[in-house]
């Protein structure tokens, strides 16, 4: 696991070693444990190590035996020594052991097809000396992140923003559509970033850099196995028995580490289904590691306390009262873009507690976008079957119910879904997706300026994934734009900064793309049944994860930040959303922030997640652009 930064003079100049070393040093938390440059005329690579495999010979950059072909990694390979085996027997010879040299023969091979035959996490960059090509690569759903931008006539990419604004040549122009767009959901989709010039390598993309012209290639594409005529006919029991296989499998291969290993336990289904799977495959305790909070109402500690007792795990408890005055810049650094999702602060503590006993954590990220586990997909099944007129009626009558100053409430969820059963369903799906503002409240928040500038309104590419899929059951179709939209840009993310932000290494069994292909191929009703989410999973756990942690209400990893607002944040939020700084960028209307603020703090309205927002897009303004 690593940070890399590179850059390509388009001009054939030589490259700035002084700069080159300056833009990797700004990630050192991805690595600590060794650095690497290699520059070659016009073009420069570097990276910092993280160890986790190979810990003596994987040193980066690592090239080929003739030294034509040069690569900087970030990620794991986890069926490398498949892939090895296969790359010897066609001639290739290996100096290392390391999965990195794996993708350099790998390239050789297949050329820029050699994503396709990677299991596993990854970006990378690889120059080709005899063909003069650059060529980056970003692995399937998007674990890893990697960004690039033409400054000048430098082509330039990195792991982290912060890379990138090292050169004197990136602007640091906000942009205002994609400001609009995370003002909706709390984060900015790929290809688009905060900056209108950088630019992020979408999951499941190429990048080739050929004769100074950019080309994208996309190489994966989970929608085929979502057709129709790719389901399977399949029983409950046998569907079960594969699942089982296929996630053991993936569990088992994430486990391969050369440094201490653990797994975070939420009490949940599914980071309690990889502890599990994890204690039958380690013939020594599984080091667990769960964080609770001093209010109750959002601490899940005793279901993980359940689930460790039972497979008699190494397990560690962390009551915290968060700081979020303290961690806030923190986060906004290594963001380096506005990102609103507040369960990044639980994420950010949990990964440092778990850095000071392993290097590697496996988690259960995905098992909600790959088998059905989020209330909205039985919301839009039931609006789907219901006749138009019931919806209209519905969405009218909506406004007779009370409001509420808790947005997690069922009575709010419950109001939430009748006021959008009118909608198409793209826009019904965008509107329960919408963390922050709805159209309706960005009408009366934005200023006459910004709303002009961002072209209001406009249709969110979550709104474009959702129609562009509608022939498909609505509950695959929601599944496949989560996976497209909201996993990647939102929770992989937040997973990926917070986690390396402390040197530690995050794994996914739910997301190996060899499960999420199968399970894509499964008929939606074993992905929701009736009012049952997760329902093939919930069969095949049943006698491996208590009933108790099975049926518990699903809570995410949310934070206290109401509360917050109105005791140690207040503060906090005046000087900033209300500051005569932010309010003289002209985004928005001051008296409607203003309304916000006075609404939350006086209990007539719960504005958390939008003040949140509004909080986050300040700090960032005032961390990068000012």
């Amino acid at each position: 696991m690593c940070g890399i930064v590179g850059v390509f003079n388009l001009k054939a100049r030589p490259v700035s070693r002084d700069l080159l070393q300056r833009m990797n040093d700004c990630i050192i938390h991805r690595g600590p444990d060794e650095e690497g440059l290699w520059l070659h005329q016009s073009v420069g690579l570097a990276m910092r190590r993280l160890s986790i495999i190979d810990l003596k010979s994987g040193q980066q950059p690592l090239c080929n035996e003739d030294e034509t072909v040069w690569i900087v990694f970030n990620g794991e390979i986890y069926n490398f020594p498949q892939l090895r085996e296969e790359l010897e027997k066609k001639g290739h010879h290996f100096r290392t052991h390391s999965d990195t040299e794996t993708v350099v023969h790998a390239y050789e091979e297949w050329g820029e097809d050699c994503p396709k035959h990677l299991r596993g996490m990854f970006a990378f960059a690889i120059y080709d000396l005899k063909n003069e090509v650059l060529f980056l690569a970003r692995d399937r759903v998007g674990k890893k992140p990697l960004l690039y931008t033409i400054a000048g006539d430098q082509f330039l990419f990195a792991s982290e923003f912060r890379s990138l604004l090292i050169h004197p040549d990136v602007k640091r122009e906000p942009n205002l559509r994609a400001l609009d767009h995370y003002l909706a959901t709390t984060y900015i989709s790929a290809p688009q970033s905060g900056y209108e010039n950088i630019h992020k390598l979408q999951p499941a993309h190429s990048l080739t850099l050929r004769d100074g012209k950019i080309t994208t290639r996309r190489y994966w594409s989970l929608e085929e196995f979502f057709e129709p005529s790719r389901k399977l006919v399949i029983s409950e029991q046998d569907a079960i028995q594969e699942l089982l296989h296929r996630l053991g499998e993936a569990v088992k291969i994430r486990m391969m580490s050369e440094v201490p290993l653990g797994a975070f336990l939420s009490g949940g289904i599914d980071s309690s289904a990889v502890v599990a799977l994890m204690s039958r495959l380690s013939d020594k305790p599984v080091k667990t590691f769960s964080i609770g909070f001093e209010e109750s109402d959002f601490s899940e500690v005793h279901h993980a306390r359940r689930l460790a007792e039972l497979y008699q795990t190494e397990h560690t408890e962390v009551i915290i009262k968060p700081d979020a005055m303290a961690i806030l810049p923190t986060l906004v650094r290594h963001y380096g873009e506005p990102y609103a999702d507040s369960s990044a602060v639980p994420t950010y503590y949990v990964s440092q507690a778990t850095r000071r006993h392993v290097t590697v954590a496996l988690n259960g990220d995905g098992g909600d976008e790959v088998f059905g586990g989020y209330d909205r997909y039985r919301a839009m099944r039931l609006t789907q079957s219901t006749p138009s007129i019931m919806r209209r009626l519905a969405a009218r009558t909506s406004h007779i119910l009370p409001g509420s100053n808790d947005f997690r409430s069922r009575g709010a969820r419950i109001k939430r879904l009748l006021q959008a059963a009118a909608l198409p369903a793209p826009a019904r799906y965008f509107r329960w997706q919408s963390a922050a503002f709805s159209l309706e409240q960005k009408q009366a928040l934005y200023s006459d300026e910004f709303r002009s500038a961002v072209g209001f309104p406009q249709t969110h590419d979550l709104e474009l994934c959702l129609e562009a899929h509608r022939q498909l059951d609505i509950v695959d179709a929601c599944l496949l734009t989560d996976t497209m939209t909201y996993l990647p840009d939102d929770l992989l993310v937040k997973v990926d900064i917070t986690s390396m932000a402390n040197s530690l290494e995050a794994r996914s069994p739910f997301l190996d793309h060899h499960l999420m292909e199968w399970a894509a191929q499964l008929p939606p009703t074993l992905k929701f049944c009736g009012k049952t989410g997760k329902y093939i999973l919930r069969q095949a756990l049943s006698g491996l994860v208590p009933q108790e942690n099975m049926q518990r209400p699903k809570m995410g990893f949310s934070v206290p930040v109401g509360q917050w607002f109105r005791q140690d944040l207040k503060p906090l939020l005046f000087d900033t959303i209300l500051s005569q700084r932010a309010l003289s960028r002209q985004y928005f209307n001051p008296v409607e922030v203003r309304r916000l603020v006075e609404q939350h703090l006086h209990g007539q309205g719960d504005h958390s997640s939008r003040l949140w927002s509004l909080l986050m897009l300040e700090l960032w303004h005032q961390e990068f652009i000012d």
